[in-house]
């Protein structure tokens, strides 16, 4: 299967950048035993390859010229969830963010967490 043009993620390199949105600079070890404590084991050559990667699709930046490499993201997490999930509206639901809302609330409850957090949102637009 061929990779995915260079503005997409695939599943394991989305699973990378959370390690480095959550935690900041890191080498590839770093980040391959923070996967670890999440319970992600892969191995180093795997984390290292997905880092490379990611580092020339242009989501993470490379900070210092010596070995062990450090990396930091050069894209941040609510700009590529908004572009995800800006291109599953379009994709998925043709633009049309009723759908969208109406498929989140239908596949499970909301919590009430979620729930006050919704109602926030909709006071804020509707003073």
């Amino acid at each position: 299967m061929a990779r995915p043009p260079a503005r997409d993620l695939t599943e394991r390199e989305l699973e990378v950048m959370h390690v480095f949105w959550q935690h900041g600079e890191m080498t590839a070890a770093q980040a391959r035993d923070q996967l670890a404590v999440n319970g992600l084991n892969r191995t180093y050559t795997t984390i290292a390859t997905l880092v490379r990667i990611l580092h020339e699709k242009g989501f993470l930046e490379q900070i210092n010229d010596e070995r062990p490499f450090r990396f930091v993201p050069s894209r941040s997490y609510e700009a590529v969830s908004g572009r995800l999930l800006g291109e599953v509206l379009e994709r998925v639901f043709r633009g049309s963010r009723e759908q969208l809302l109406l498929r989140l609330v239908e596949q499970r409850k909301l919590t009430p967490k979620e729930r006050a957090l919704l109602q926030s949102i909709l006071r804020e637009d509707n003073p």
